[in-house]
């Protein structure tokens, strides 16, 4: 027999005990995939995926215990695939997807596991959902950015260089989004008294290629959209940039952190913890055919003011006070 104190005690711990996780209790554990688009050494990836676990394990799903969650961090677009296909082959319950190339990949996999998708430049015209109210199929998530935001990119890197008279966009020239980011800045090209280049990321040695012949004289300048190949090879564009005197703007905060000049963009983090809320909801139920597309809430202004002296580069006062971070 449980003395009386005894027994309190273990009654106040099983009380402490999160709800959601008593409710999973005696039920079957729920497996859940997750495909980043990062190598495992990634800073970035891993502290995405940290705001990530930390949701789900605020809702209930804990890995070992309520869910069994395998990740993949593929390091080329060859282990993209590979990763995918491995991961459709665990029989997951639901699947976590970073990245056009990521979502591309899965849905070829297969048409029935739901899947979650985080950081997707256009859902809609990269074929993967049928429309952003009502996706349709078996996946839904966050978008990354509209179009419309890509306009700001050439408007900051005017206001910090007004000189610039020509412009390189990077793009990845796997995801539907780098023509739609490339085309919204071509629209406005001209009333900012700018050329423009498109350059396909590919491989490294495609960029430093492309980028050294674009510098062919002074006034030159780059913008670096999103996509997978930007974010793996953002060392090289970053030290590119550098070695031309090139002033660039950035689609995320890694790149100035990394030593970029500067920054605009939503927060990658974030679609994260959102992404758990959406895996919580269709592992209680729910389809992902009928949980709308999202759009960023958060977007964030970063300027690397080290690398601006470096670069010969007066950041206007105004815009050093819109920054939401000002890197010394």
């Amino acid at each position: 027999m449980i003395a009386r104190r005894e027994f309190i005690t273990l009654l106040g711990g099983a009380a402490a005990w999160p709800l959601s996780v008593r409710a999973e209790q005696g039920e079957r554990t729920r497996r859940i995939g997750v495909l980043m688009s990062t190598a495992a050494g990634d800073a970035e990836g891993r502290a995405r995926i940290a705001a990530f676990l930390d949701e789900l394990k605020k809702l209930g799903w804990i890995d070992g215990r309520t869910a069994r969650i395998d990740m993949r961090w593929p390091a080329s677009t060859q282990e993209v695939r590979k990763y995918s296909a491995e991961l459709v082959g665990l029989a997951p319950d639901v699947l976590l997807a970073t990245g056009s190339a990521g979502l591309s990949d899965l849905l070829e996999t297969t048409r029935t596991v739901p899947i979650v998708f985080v950081n997707v430049g256009d859902p809609v015209g990269g074929g993967f959902v049928e429309s952003l109210a009502r996706p349709g199929g078996n996946a839904t998530g966050f978008s990354f950015t509209e179009y419309s935001v890509s306009v700001k990119w050439l408007e900051l890197l005017k206001e910090i260089a007004p000189g610039l008279a020509r412009v390189a966009v990077l793009r990845d020239a796997r995801q539907a989004s780098g023509s739609g980011q490339f085309g919204a800045i071509q629209a406005v090209a001209p009333s900012f008294g700018v050329e423009l280049t498109p350059i396909d990321v590919r491989d490294a040695s495609e960029i430093e290629r492309a980028v050294t012949a674009f510098v062919r004289n002074a006034k030159a300048g780059l913008i670096i959209t999103t996509g997978q190949m930007t974010l793996v090879h953002r060392d090289l564009i970053i030290n590119l940039a550098a070695r031309h005197a090139l002033p660039a703007v950035y689609w995320n905060r890694f790149y100035p952190a990394a030593g970029g000049l500067i920054s605009y963009g939503p927060d990658p983090v974030d679609p994260y913890r959102r992404a758990a809320g959406y895996i919580n909801r269709i592992l209680r139920g729910e389809k992902p055919a009928e949980l709308p597309v999202q759009a960023p809430t958060k977007y964030e202004l970063v300027i690397n003011l080290k690398t601006a002296r470096a670069l010969g580069v007066t950041v206007p006062p105004a815009l050093l006070a819109r920054a939401d971070e000002v890197i010394e």
